[in-house]
């Protein structure tokens, strides 16, 4: 009986072997400055599939969402500008995200810490966050793209994040941009920077 077995399992190996190798680009990547600089800028949440009961009652929750992020290496932290839509209405908040390059984690203080991990994609324009990569009962995973409609091919990587995870594609909450309430706030938001940023250069002008 053992050597069926033995047979089975050795037929096996190389399908196992496939499936490690296609799914290590999904690990968490290193938190380098050259991450950093990636993560830099405008991005839309674009979905989440998740098993945790409090991040998926968020996503059901978000409409739309949008996001700035501003990373500074020298202090290894990152601003999070978030523009939420929940209710139509925009929920606008700041906060800053603390970088922990020996672990490859990054983390948000909300009365509790939320730890997640960056995974890079093949595609420079979207990556994905994992939250609680050990604990299957809640594991969540949540794609993030720098345009407001993704193709595809971008989503076809997100797939296979999802399955290398060991979640299901039924387990994915969508969002709609088309719903977005923020867009008045994030223009204003803009025109008060830009008229600070002009603020000192014409002072010096003056002087």
């Amino acid at each position: 009986m053992a050597l069926p077995w033995a047979l089975a399992v050795l037929t096996l190996l190389p399908l196992l072997d496939a499936q490690s190798l296609a799914c290590a680009k999904f690990r968490a990547a290193p938190l380098t400055d050259a991450t950093l600089d990636r993560l830099s800028g405008k991005w839309f949440y674009i979905a989440t599939a998740s098993r945790n009961p409090e991040y998926s009652e968020v996503a059901q929750l978000l409409q739309a969402a949008f996001f700035y992020l501003t990373p500074n290496s020298a202090e290894d932290t990152i601003q999070l500008r978030e523009y939420p839509t929940i209710g139509n209405q925009c929920l606008y908040e700041s906060s800053i995200l603390n970088v922990h390059r020996e672990s490859r984690t990054i983390s948000k203080q909300t009365g509790r810490e939320h730890v997640g991990n960056v995974i890079l994609t093949e595609d420079p324009r979207t990556f994905m966050l994992l939250y609680f990569p050990d604990d299957e009962k809640n594991m969540a995973l949540s794609f993030y793209a720098d345009k407001p409609e993704v193709t595809q091919e971008q989503l076809s990587e997100f797939y296979e994040a999802i399955k290398c995870k060991g979640l299901d594609k039924l387990e994915i909450i969508y969002i709609d941009q088309k719903k977005d309430q923020c867009g008045p706030l994030e223009k204003q938001h803009e025109e008060e920077r830009k008229k600070t940023n002009e603020e000192p250069q014409e002072d010096a002008e003056q002087g």
